[in-house]
């Protein structure tokens, strides 16, 4: 029994970790992102410099790929863990009085923001790989601006990028907050503190994507 507590605990931990790296990377994309908005030569700059450096490509990229496989995986494993240990359902729900339902349903929004990501990555990433490694299109550092807004033109595209986000603030709002609470860095005097800026950044950070998506289907760029 003791080593199956270990066990759960690290696991609880690994996803923890994983998915503190991932909001820290989600931050950095974000405050990239945002120069579209207000500065489309640093935007054109900042992404040119990200698609290009050794460091980001080589290093930086594959770790990012393997935090957000582990973060799911990990995810996965403590669902059916959860689900194995109270294999009776109880006899009456009572919705929110147990809990919210965002709690109980992070594997639902889990899976939707993963499918999101396989759109984002094939919008963007895939895009990157057949112009620089199949095509070998010459460099260019000032495409991303208008690659970016062509992107978002398509209503349809649009309006998954905004549900997604929507789903992802609702993942962020109880695993942001859940992190710090596995990892046991939530005093009883700061815990209170923490869990604020946890709901302000689940909502500011994917809000501020929502703005970017909008801004850009509503504001194509002219011949």
């Amino acid at each position: 029994m003791s080593a199956l507590v270990k066990s759960s605990l690290a696991r609880k931990w690994v996803m923890a970790l994983s998915g503190l790296f991932l909001v820290v990377f989600l931050t950095q994309h974000f405050v990239i992102n945002i120069t579209s908005v207000i500065a489309p030569d640093t935007f054109n700059e900042w992404s040119h410099f990200m698609g290009y450096n050794p460091l980001v490509q080589y290093v930086a990229q594959p770790i990012l790929l393997g935090g957000l496989i582990v973060h799911f995986v990990m995810g996965i494993i403590l669902e059916l863990q959860n689900n194995k240990a109270r294999p009776v359902k109880y006899a009456q729900f009572s919705g929110n009085s147990n809990s919210q339902w965002v709690s109980r349903n992070m594997i639902i929004t889990g899976l939707v923001v993963l499918a999101f990501l396989g759109l984002h990555m094939y919008d963007f990433w895939a895009h990157e790989m057949q112009y620089k490694y199949i095509s070998f299109l010459e460099e260019d550092s000032t495409r991303y601006y208008a690659e970016t807004v062509a992107k978002f033109q398509p209503v349809w595209r649009t309006v998954i990028y905004v549900i997604s986000f929507i789903l992802l603030a609702m993942h962020l709002w109880h695993g942001f907050n859940s992190s710090f609470q596995s990892m046991g860095l939530k005093s009883v005097r700061k815990g209170e503190g923490i869990k604020k800026f946890c709901y302000a950044w689940s909502i500011l950070i994917p809000a501020g994507f929502i703005l970017i998506a909008l801004y850009h289907h509503f504001n194509p760029l002219t011949a």
